[in-house]
């Protein structure tokens, strides 16, 4: 079966006729964090990892964050799963992602939407996604809030919640944060992120899906 391929709104530097069947797929969700300005920097470093395709999902919040002309992948937002729906025999978009991806990675997981995924809410493309995700498949997460945020009792039962539908933390640091307080919340180093996938990657014999 070939595999699926999906449209491209937001993919100016991508063409698909130019770009290799990669082994392994990789879907980025990005949310409203600050440390959403690392996702450039994120996606170049995943690029290097041999036989790996990457597709981003992001949040409306998340894009006040990055410029997506830097983002040399497919990104997807709500406006396209709606606009690519119009009736019963068209494609459902989080869940041809879903079954796209070998692998998902939600960096940075922001407040908000810990908060969604640990009560099951799914009211944008994101979360839609990841509600629906084919829980034999790996999924990561990287918490990134304000150290009182992070600190408040909630946050742990919610990541602890998320740990028990069996995704994978990777946990926050302790730095001076953007809004100036210093403690933990900073999402993790991408190096540390990347090298994560890596691992995942080489423990798991993932399906190819070609």
């Amino acid at each position: 079966m070939e595999p699926l391929s999906l449209p491209g709104p937001q993919s100016p530097s991508e063409n698909s006729s130019s770009v290799p069947q990669k082994k392994y797929r990789v879907l980025v969700g990005v949310t409203g964090s600050v440390a959403a300005l690392k996702l450039p920097l994120l996606i170049s470093q995943l690029l290097e990892i041999p036989g790996l395709e990457v597709k981003v999902v992001t949040t409306e919040r998340a894009k006040h964050f990055y410029n997506a002309q830097e983002i040399p992948v497919t990104l997807y937002s709500d406006v396209d799963e709606w606009q690519l729906w119009k009736g019963r025999s068209d494609p459902v978009l989080h869940i041809d992602l879903r079954r796209w991806a070998d692998l998902m990675l939600v960096a940075p997981l922001d407040a908000n939407t810990l908060a969604k995924l640990a009560n099951g809410i799914c009211d944008n493309l994101l979360t839609c996604v990841i509600r629906a995700w084919d829980l034999s498949k790996p999924l990561l997460f990287c918490p990134a809030m304000n150290t009182a945020m992070w600190e408040h009792p909630i946050t742990a039962q919610q990541v602890e919640q998320l740990k028990g539908f069996g995704y994978t933390e990777i946990p926050c640091v302790v730095k001076k944060l953007v809004c100036g307080d210093e403690g933990r919340g900073a999402m993790a180093e991408v190096w540390t992120i990347v090298e994560n996938v890596k691992r995942i990657l080489a423990e798991r014999v993932l399906p190819t899906q070609s």
